[in-house]
C-alpha cells in the first residue's frame, strides 16, 4: 500500500519480532497536531503508523524498530508491549475532545494496513487489541465507537455473537467463585486480571475495557450475562483459531 513518510525520531531497538498489533485513537483535536507530537523528539512518544480520517496512512517508525506507543501495559503475560507490538494511531479527537464515529475511508485504510502488516509478521487474531485492552486502568482508546466487528469480518481480530446470556450480573464489591471464574477467563483471553474472587476496581476497569471492544452497547464495568457469554465465546474462538 502507499504510505506518506513522516519519520519520527522516537524509537529504539527490538529484541523480538512483533507479534501484537495495538490500535489507538490519537485523542487530539486534529490529525496534524497528533502527527506533530508523534514526531516531536521532546514528546518521547511515537507509533509505527498514523491513519488520517480521509484514509491517508503516514509511516513514522520502521516495523523492525520499537516505537513508544503503549506505555505501561500487559497482554498474555507480556509486559514490554512496545517491544513486541506494532502501534497504529487512528485520528480521532477521542473522549476528551468530541469522540465521534470513525469514517469509512479511515477504517478501510486500517483494514488494508492490517492486511499489509500481517503479510510480513505472524500475528494471531487474539493479539490484535486496543490500547484500553493492554492498559485498562489508564486508557479508553480506541473506544466503543471503533468498529471492531467490521475488522473481524475483514479477517482481523476476534468477534463472536453469542445467543444465550444467562446469569445475574457481577459487579464491584462482590466476592464469589463466579468472580474468580470471570477473572480467570479474562486472564486466558490476555488481560492482566489474576483471579482473586474479589471484584475490585481493577476488575471493573478490565470489564469496561472488554466491553469497549466486545460489548460496545453497554460500557459500564458490570459483567452482565451477555458480557460473560461474549467472553466464553471469544475464548472458544481463540482456542479454535
Amino acid at each position: 500500500m502507499n504510505f506518506i513518510e513522516a519519520a519520527s525520531p522516537n524509537f529504539n531497538e527490538r529484541t523480538v519480532p512483533p507479534d501484537i498489533i495495538v490500535l489507538h485513537y490519537t485523542g487530539m483535536k486534529t490529525g496534524p497536531e497528533a502527527l506533530a507530537r508523534l514526531c516531536d523528539e521532546e514528546a518521547k512518544v511515537s507509533s509505527h503508523y498514523l491513519v488520517e480520517e480521509d484514509g491517508r496512512v503516514f509511516r513514522l517508525v520502521p516495523e523492525e524498530r520499537r516505537a513508544w506507543h503503549a506505555g505501561v501495559s500487559f497482554w498474555k503475560g507480556e509486559t514490554d508491549i512496545n517491544g513486541r507490538s506494532i502501534g497504529v494511531e487512528i485520528v480521532n479527537p477521542g473522549h476528551e475532545f468530541g469522540y465521534r464515529p470513525f469514517p469509512k475511508p479511515q477504517i478501510d485504510a486500517v483494514i488494508e494496513l492490517l492486511s499489509d502488516i500481517r503479510g510480513r509478521w505472524s500475528i494471531e487474531d487474539g493479539r490484535i487489541v486496543g490500547h484500553s485492552d493492554v492498559a485498562p486502568d489508564r486508557k479508553d482508546d480506541p473506544g466503543e465507537l471503533f468498529p471492531w466487528k467490521a475488522l473481524a469480518e475483514a479477517g482481523h481480530g476476534l468477534w463472536v455473537e453469542p445467543e444465550a446470556a444467562p446469569g445475574a450480573p457481577l459487579a464491584e464489591g462482590e466476592e464469589s467463585a463466579g468472580v474468580f471464574a470471570l477473572q480467570a477467563g479474562f486472564t486466558r483471553l490476555g488481560y492482566d486480571c489474576a483471579p482473586s474472587g474479589r471484584f475490585d476496581a481493577h476488575t471493573t476497569a478490565v470489564v469496561r475495557a472488554f466491553q469497549r471492544h466486545w460489548r460496545q452497547e453497554k460500557v459500564d464495568g458490570i459483567a452482565d450475562g451477555m458480557t460473560r457469554a461474549r467472553l466464553i465465546g471469544l475464548l472458544r474462538a481463540a482456542a479454535g483459531a
